[in-house]
Order: structure tokens, then C-alpha cells, then sequence
């Protein structure tokens, strides 16, 4: 999509000036500090060997490889492997390359030169180039335990040029895993000719990828005695911007949550290290698909989430706590990592710890060394991604069994013991403990509640635990973000006040519920999160002020709406190759009334994604809305070759038929339509009047009769009562 296309918020010509500000500081600045560079990593080793040693042997030092007889670990040896009628052949030629020829119906055969490798256990993948620049990851991959190839996705059958497939936008490596697997990534995207010139200081994840870089800590290292540090901007005395700090966990916990979490990037690139994670990433919500209603991890969520519903994260621990920094590895074995705090002594820097001797049978209430007695599978339990990859959830709860039968959630014990039901677990648990403690209404219940049955009750609820600051602040965020489903008047009175909440998280989801709000209260309510000092709370602001009219807005206040607004729109442009950005663009420039904008960004959301039906349907409702009645039925055929079994679609395109007088074909598409129940009371009231079109007389008396006695509330209109009047 054309950044001219909605240059600007054309609304306020205070962005004018604005751009052209911002366009003339860097002249300004060729006198001041310069930034500090990155440089080769090895350049680190001579004097901090230990840590290099250990970061060799991390999964960071694997994150992304070049491919050579050391780091590929798959089988290259004319190897073949078929899925589905996909087939991939993998091989080696004697000058030191790799190649996997693919083909399949959809795909004629083609070879690949495999770029990069990708990760060391339990599997490995491998990128290949395709036009563009575009580097893409495969779904064949290679167990590196069991030695075999396998697909990630067994149950999908995808053709090339499905979003999904692996050639596709969402395996695309540049946009969607680049920043968290390499070293100073910049993706450089153009969206006009949809290619990427992308760049990095290093291929793998190196220590400047944590640390920042080194330019001049290395110039402080050469010469300590003698170094200045007002020469480079924002940096401290040995040359690094920022450090760890023992007084401060948040800094090293954010640091790893950059990547170790699942969230949605504000930029392009990667984030400056140990800057706010809020600045750079939106944190997912503990959203349903992703989590259960009670926090615990579904989807893969990569930790962070999992970790701030935890008391351990109330309570200042860290990740170094448990891993090795450097080699990613936990910092004991077994039992022993937990017990470093957990035991009869405790630990001085947790003191509110109680200590008693966790690592025994009065405790766990299983055998010692017994798979029962380990901490972690108990309060971590694991689930399996990627087909082969265990992972532990990091909310470190205490098994609820009890919630399993209202809430359909996991628990450790039947996890362990799959031929019990939860009721047994709730009654060994009260055979070891006497009768169980009353506990207060878990925030899963409360949650699942006001998603299951959006009432009035459940809505206080939801209010009420928003407003616990006793709660963990993403549990207080999901439960504002759910209030979406059942908003009022009173949600947003109440909720209001949380848009200056000490959580930045729940300041973001409760400006998104002001969206049902008229007009001029949102903009009385938001407009001071516009200058928020955390950028992902200022963006949800924006996007409250994009459909909010001008004239509501003070003239004193449009030059901060407009600021607002750039960077909202460089957010967005920043990932103009995410198909649904492109859906969120054109939002932007409907609102605007840009609608050829509007109709370009759809194009191209569908254009990457044919699969994305909401990108159609939007699409052709603009056509219609612009009287380009034969635009409309195209795209709608267009949606349906690509998405042949969508009754909203076929439901939609015999609308336009009808409205077209192609009564004939309305009638095909309607009949198709009812068989996936899309809009089954229009639909049907569409097809019997389509049939009176076509002088199928029967044919309409049956689905009017049909219509009557499936859907009883629907109001017939006055033609078809007469007929079905006359004929009984």
C-alpha cells in the first residue's frame, strides 16, 4: 500500500508540520553523541571466555545458522519425504550447499538452496529464498531426537498459494521470527514492490543482542582510564547504555520478554536491548485459544504471559534466578533448581518464603524420585508444540482439579494419571489434606463466565476483578478486555478510571472498551493516554481517535491527535506485510473516506492471504457501496476460488446477483449458500424471492414454508405470506 495513499491525518494540518520536524532534527544532530555501534562478537571473547564458552553451547548460539556440515543436522542424503502429496527430496551438492527439491499438484517441482538452519533440539528447520528476498521456513522438518523427518502441520493439506502454506505471509522468516533470531535485524520491507532488502549485524543471537552494542564499551575497554563517554549518546560509564541490575528485575525479565513471549511488534526491527517492552510489543492477553480461561498455557505463549500471572513474578524473581544467562540452561538439576529457595532455610533475598521442606513426601505425596515428586510436574506442567517440543508453563500454579469439571481446563494430576477423571483428584487431594479450604471464586471462572454468558452479573464480575489490584495486572487486563463482550454504560464508567492505572497493560484494554461510547466521551476519556509514556498505550488511544470527527476535537488539542496519529500510522506501516495490518490500513482509510486507499490495502491483505474472508467481504461491501456492482460479483467469485465451501461468501455474492437481476445465479449461490447455514433466515427469504424471479414457483413456496418452520420468529415479507396464503 502507498504511504501517500493515506499520508498523514489529512483531517489535522498540523501533521504537516509535524512530518516536516521530524524530517528537519536530523540535520540538527550531526554534532551531537553518535550512537554506538554494533560490532563483531568475537571481538567480546578475550575477555569474557567463560561466557562465551557457555553462550556455545545455548539454543541462542543455534538460532539461526549458516548451513555447512556442522550445522546441518537433518539428512541431506537423498532423503525423501511426503505429505500429503507434497514431496521434498533433500540433498547435497560437493560445493557446499543444500537443496530440497519440492513439488506437489499445486507446486511444480522446484529446487531450493536451503539459506539458513534453523534452532538444534528437539527439531531443526531450514530456510529457503524465494523471490523478493522473502526467506521462507518449511514445514518438513528434522526431529534432531529421533532422527526422522516430519511435518509440523500432519493434518493440514495446503496448496501453494494458501496464507498458510509454507510459502505463504505467516511462514514468511523476515516478518515473523527475524527480530527474535538474529542480531540487530532490520527488516527494510518495501510494500510498494513487496520485497525485503533485510539486514542484521550478526546471524544468531549474539551477546549484544542482550548487552546493546559495543562499540564504545570497547573503546572504554581499550583505554578505561581515558574514556569519554559524553562522545557517545546514551550510554553509561563502561560504554553500554543500560545494564542489569540487582535492584531492578524488571529490566532482565523484559529483556528476555522481547522475545519470549507472545505479542505483536509496534516496529519493524529489532528493539534497541534493555529498552521497555511496552515501547516495542503489545502483549497478548490471556485471550481465549491462546490460554484456558484460568491463565494456563494452551497456545504457544513462549513464557512471559504465563510468568506474570505467578506469584514467583509478584514476589521479584527473575529468569536468572533459575537459568544460566549465557547458556540458557537451568541453574540445577531436578528438584535442586527450585529448592535453592524452597526449603527449610528459604533464601534472604525472598523473605516472605516459607520455609518448610517442599522436596519431601509430606509435600508432594508421591515417592521420592518418582516422576510425581518432581516440582515441575506438578506446578509446570508441559505441553507439546511443533509436534516434538514439550514446553512448561511458567505460571507455577498450584493444581486446581476442582476447576477442571466447570471450566474444562488441564490439570497436572489427570495429566499424569490419564485413566482418572478430576473428581478423583479432588478426592485424593482431600484424603491428603482433610477437607479443602473454601477458596474464593478463581479469576478463570469469572473470565470464562463473562465469555460464556455476557449478563449483567457476570459483567460486575468482570468489573470487580478488573479493579482487584490485588490481582496479577494481565489477569486484570483480560478481564477489561473481555468486558468488550458485554459492554454498557456502566462497564465504561467504571472501567474509565483504569485508563490511568499503574498497569500499562490495563491502561491499553481499557481504552479498548471505549469503543462502543459516543463520540465525544471517548475523545474526553482518551485523550491524555495520547501522551501516555508508554507507546503501546498511546497507540490504543490513537486508534480510539481515528473514526472520532474532527469538530469533536478541540483546536487547541488537534496537533496532539495528529502526533498521535503518525506514529499510529508508522506502527502500521512498519508491518505492511502482515495481511492483517493491511486489514487494520484499510480501517484507517475508510474512516478517512480514502476509499480507493481502503480498496487497495484489501487487495493486497488478500493478495498475501487468499484465505482471509473478512478482507473479501469488506472489499466487495465497498464496491457496492460505490456502485461498482460488476467489481463486486468479481471479487466475490475471486473469494470463492479461493475459498470454494464459505457460505458468507456465496451467501454475499447472491445478494449481488439479486441486486444485478442475475436472479438465475443468485438463485446457484443461495442454494450453496444454505448448505454451510450462512445467514440461513435471509438466505432462505432471498432464495424463495429469487425462485419468484425465475418463475420456480414451487421452488419458493417450499423455502418459504422451510423458513416458517425453522426460524418461527422470522417476519415474513407480505409477498411471501400471500403466496404461502394462497397455496394453503
Amino acid at each position: 500500500m502507498k504511504l501517500g495513499a493515506i499520508k498523514g491525518y489529512w483531517i489535522y494540518p498540523a501533521i504537516a508540520a509535524f512530518v516536516v520536524f521530524i524530517s528537519g532534527s536530523a540535520a540538527l544532530a550531526q554534532n551531537t553523541p553518535a550512537k554506538p555501534s554494533f560490532v563483531d562478537s568475537s571481538t567480546c571473547v578475550a575477555c569474557h571466555t567463560s561466557e562465551h564458552e557457555s553462550w556455545k553451547t545455548s539454543h541462542h548460539s543455534w538460532a539461526l545458522k549458516t548451513p555447512d556440515e556442522t550445522s546441518v543436522l537433518g539428512d541431506f542424503n537423498e532423503s525423501v519425504f511426503v505429505h500429503k502429496g507434497e514431496k521434498s527430496r533433500f540433498f547435497f551438492r560437493k560445493d557446499g550447499k543444500y537443496f530440497v527439491e519440492i513439488s506437489s499438484e499445486s507446486l511444480p517441482g522446484q529446487i531450493y538452496e536451503v539459506k539458513y538452519t534453523v534452532g538444534v533440539e528437539p527439531l531443526q528447520q531450514y530456510l529457503v529464498e524465494l523471490d523478493g528476498g522473502k526467506l521462507q521456513a518449511l514445514d518438513v522438518s528434522w526431529d534432531t531426537k529421533r532422527k526422522q523427518w516430519f511435518h509440523l502441520y500432519p493434518d493440514q493439506s495446503l496448496k501453494a498459494g494458501d496464507g498458510l502454506h509454507w510459502t505463504g505471509p505467516y511462514k514468511n522468516w523476515n516478518a515473523r521470527c527475524a527480530v527474535c533470531h538474529q542480531t540487530n535485524f532490520r527488516k527494510n520491507y518495501d510494500p510498494q514492490n513487496k520485497t525485503y532488502d533485510s539486514q542484521w549485524s550478526e546471524t544468531t543471537i549474539t551477546c549484544q543482542a542482550c548487552h546493546g552494542p559495543a562499540e564504545a564499551h570497547l573503546k572504554w575497554a581499550e583505554r578505561p582510564e581515558g574514556f569519554d563517554s559524553g562522545q557517545w549518546l546514551d550510554i553509561g560509564p563502561i560504554g553500554f547504555g543500560q545494564k542489569f541490575s540487582a535492584s531492578d528485575p524488571q529490566r532482565e525479565i523484559e529483556t528476555c520478554a522481547q522475545c519470549h513471549s507472545r505479542r505483536s511488534n509496534l516496529g519493524a526491527n529489532s528493539p534497541a536491548p534493555m529498552t521497555k517492552f511496552p515501547d516495542h510489543h503489545r502483549l497478548a492477553l490471556l485471550r481465549d485459544g491462546l490460554y484456558h480461561p484460568d491463565g494456563q498455557i494452551n497456545d504457544e505463549v513462549y513464557v512471559y504471559g504465563s510468568f506474570l500471572q505467578s506469584k514467583m513474578y509478584a514476589r521479584g524473581v527473575r529468569c536468572s534466578d533459575c537459568h544460566d544467562p549465557h547458556s540458557g540452561g537451568l541453574k540445577a538439576q531436578g528438584n535442586a533448581v527450585c529448592t535453592q529457595c524452597h526449603n527449610p532455610s528459604g533464601n534472604d533475598k525472598f523473605p516472605t518464603l516459607k520455609k518448610t521442606d517442599y522436596d519431601d513426601p509430606s509435600h508432594h505425596r508421591h515417592e521420592t524420585g518418582s516422576p510425581g515428586a518432581q516440582c515441575v510436574n506438578c506446578h509446570m506442567p508441559d505441553k507439546t508444540y511443533m509436534q516434538v517440543d514439550p514446553r512448561r508453563d511458567h505460571s507455577f500454579r498450584i493444581p486446581r482439579p476442582d476447576l477442571s469439571a466447570k471450566l474444562q481446563t488441564p490439570n497436572a494430576c489427570t495429566s499424569c494419571h490419564q485413566d482418572k477423571q478430576a473428581d478423583w483428584a479432588v478426592q485424593e487431594l482431600r484424603d491428603w489434606l482433610g477437607a479443602l479450604e473454601q477458596r474464593p471464586e478463581h479469576f478463570g471462572e469469572v473470565i470464562h463466565a463473562g465469555r460464556s454468558r455476557p449478563n449483567e452479573v457476570n459483567r460486575d464480575k468482570l468489573i470487580k476483578l478488573a479493579l482487584d489490584e490485588t490481582r496479577p495486572a494481565i489477569v486484570r487486563a483480560t478481564a477489561v478486555s473481555t468486558l468488550r463482550s458485554v459492554q454498557s454504560p456502566e462497564a465504561i464508567n467504571q472501567v474509565a478510571p483504569l485508563i490511568k492505572d499503574d498497569s500499562h497493560l490495563v491502561r491499553s484494554a481499557a481504552l479498548g472498551v471505549l469503543n462502543s461510547a459516543p463520540a465525544s466521551v471517548r475523545a474526553k476519556l482518551a485523550f491524555a493516554a495520547l501522551t501516555d509514556p508508554v507507546r503501546v498505550v498511546r497507540l490504543a488511544a490513537a486508534r480510539i481517535f481515528v473514526n472520532i470527527p474532527p469538530q469533536q476535537i478541540a483546536p487547541q488539542d488537534r496537533s496532539t491527535v495528529a502526533s498521535a496519529m503518525v506514529e499510529y500510522q508508522q506502527s502500521l506501516l512498519a508491518n505492511a506485510d502482515f495481511p492483517e495490518v493491511q486489514m487494520q490500513l484499510a480501517g484507517l482509510a475508510m474512516t478517512m473516506r480514502q476509499f480507493p486507499a481502503a480498496q487497495q490495502a484489501l487487495k493486497t491483505a488478500v493478495g498475501m492471504d487468499p484465505q482471509m474472508l473478512q478482507a473479501w467481504q469488506t472489499l466487495a461491501r465497498i464496491q457496492a457501496a460505490l456502485g461498482q456492482e460488476a467489481n463486486v460479483i468479481a471479487t466475490l467469485e475471486s473469494a470463492l476460488e479461493n475459498n470454494p465451501d464459505s457460505g458468507p461468501i456465496e451467501f454475499q455474492l447472491g445478494v449481488s446477483y439479486a441486486q444485478s437481476g442475475n436472479h438465475a445465479k443468485a438463485v446457484e449461490a443461495l442454494e450453496r449458500s444454505i448448505q454451510f447455514a450462512s445467514d440461513p433466515p435471509a438466505a432462505l427469504e432471498l432464495l424463495a424471492h429469487s425462485y419468484l424471479r425465475v418463475g420456480e414457483i414451487d421452488k419458493a413456496v417450499f423455502r418459504a414454508k422451510q423458513l416458517k418452520k425453522e426460524f418461527p420468529n422470522h417476519v415474513l415479507s407480505s409477498l411471501l405470506q400471500q403466496i404461502l396464503k394462497v397455496r394453503d
